[in-house]
């Protein structure tokens, strides 16, 4: 998958419904979110994220996008996401995708650490 093609994929994971974050968060999918049990693994890993309205805009910044092996993308981003009725929300995050068969990826890992504000 080429990186325009990784950061639409990640991109509709923060501005999708319900049914695309399942059809795209892998069963085995392991993911670490800001709020308890704050570690998630398979199946509550797709319900967390299913549970979470979805963001109406979200920018990527910081983009890394690393290619391990065959069929294996991991990536490490910035994102400021917003939504009516919400604070805006910011976190470094990655996230690891797994190719299935030619064109089908699934998210196998994700994680979202917010950013820390420090005064003085």
């Amino acid at each position: 998958m080429e990186d325009q093609r990784v950061w639409e994929f990640e991109e509709s994971l923060w501005t999708g419904d319900t049914d695309h974050y399942r059809e795209l968060i892998d069963d085995e999918c392991v993911m670490v979110l800001p709020e308890k049990p704050f570690v998630f693994t398979g199946q509550q890993a797709i319900e967390a994220v299913t549970h979470t309205p979805s963001w109406s805009t979200v920018v990527f910044e910081q983009q890394q996008v690393m290619r391990p092996q065959e069929g294996l993308i991991v990536i490490a981003y910035h994102a400021s996401a917003s939504r009516e009725g919400a604070a805006p929300y910011s976190a470094h995050c990655t996230s690891t995708l797994r190719r299935l068969e030619h064109e089908v990826w699934r998210v196998v890992q994700h994680q979202q650490t917010p950013v820390l504000t420090t005064s003085g």
